[in-house]
């Protein structure tokens, strides 16, 4: 079944996250069970959306790729929400 994740990044800045971005843009395209990624700032916050075929997928990415680079102090407030629907072109 497909997942939202959501997160907010406390402390993350436009240039942080646009060098993890840069660093992960390849590997996040090519991941298994991937379809969407968004993100923005939101006040002293940054917020991500992730849409994956399945919450395993999405930790697994998360783990390998994700996790290893977050600048130092950045932790980011992640929730999974198993979908009901999702509706794609």
């Amino acid at each position: 079944m497909a997942v939202l994740v959501t997160a907010e990044v406390p402390g993350q800045t436009v240039e942080g996250y646009d060098a993890m971005l840069a660093g992960l843009e390849g590997p996040i395209r090519a991941a298994k069970g991937f379809i969407a990624h968004g993100a923005g700032p939101d006040g002293e916050t940054w917020r991500v959306f992730e849409v994956w075929e399945s919450g395993k997928d999405a930790a697994d990415f998360f783990a390998q790729y994700v996790a290893p680079n977050l600048p130092p102090g950045v932790k980011p407030r992640r929730t999974v929400l198993e979908l009901h629907a999702l509706v794609r072109p």
